[in-house]
């Protein structure tokens, strides 16, 4: 009985964990406002693109140090700091009024550090609970953060020609 309620248990952690990674992979919706943003503000499309560069590069790095700040605090408080960093990254990100460094800041950097922190937590955890199923559960996991590209994209898409001042990107980046 122990056992099966073990086996339960870790299966509603996996759950969690790939609703986390799809929540997260929405940042590859990211190429919906690229566009909106280089018309409304005069950027050019590359300057615009180069805030997703930043952003999965710099999730990259976190990622490590997010492993690391894992093993010693627990998952719990690195997924709860990352995803209020990836929240305020997107928020701070709608203050970038005609300032592309603040959107490289703000998204790329602050944005970058919560998608890390909190990208690391599900493939670290469930391979964890999952030891006689790493391959598997490792690719669900990964899978998971994928297919959060699928999501969003329709939403903003169609809401992306409503982007007629940097005020409504929170609002239309908060639906990722």
């Amino acid at each position: 009985m122990e056992t099966r309620k073990v086996m339960t248990n870790r299966w509603n952690i996996a759950v969690a964990g790939v609703l986390l990674q799809i929540a997260l992979g929405a940042v590859y919706a990211w190429s919906v406002f690229r566009a909106p943003l280089a018309k409304q503000f005069g950027w050019s499309i590359s300057e615009v693109t180069l805030t997703f560069t930043i952003s999965i590069f710099v999730l990259g790095i976190a990622a490590f140090f997010g492993g690391l700040w894992l093993n010693r605090k627990g998952p719990r408080i690195v997924a709860l700091t990352g995803g209020f960093l990836y929240g305020t990254g997107v928020y701070l990100a709608s203050f970038s009024d005609h300032k592309l460094w603040w959107l490289y800041l703000s998204y790329g950097v602050i944005g970058g550090i919560g998608l890390g922190f909190s990208y690391i937590v599900p493939v670290a955890v469930l391979v964890k609970w999952f030891p006689d199923h790493r391959g598997l559960i490792t690719g669900v996991a990964v899978g998971g953060f994928g297919a959060g590209a699928l999501g969003p994209r329709p939403w903003p898409r169609a809401s992306s020609r409503g982007l007629a001042s940097s005020k409504h990107f929170p609002t239309s980046a908060s639906h990722f």
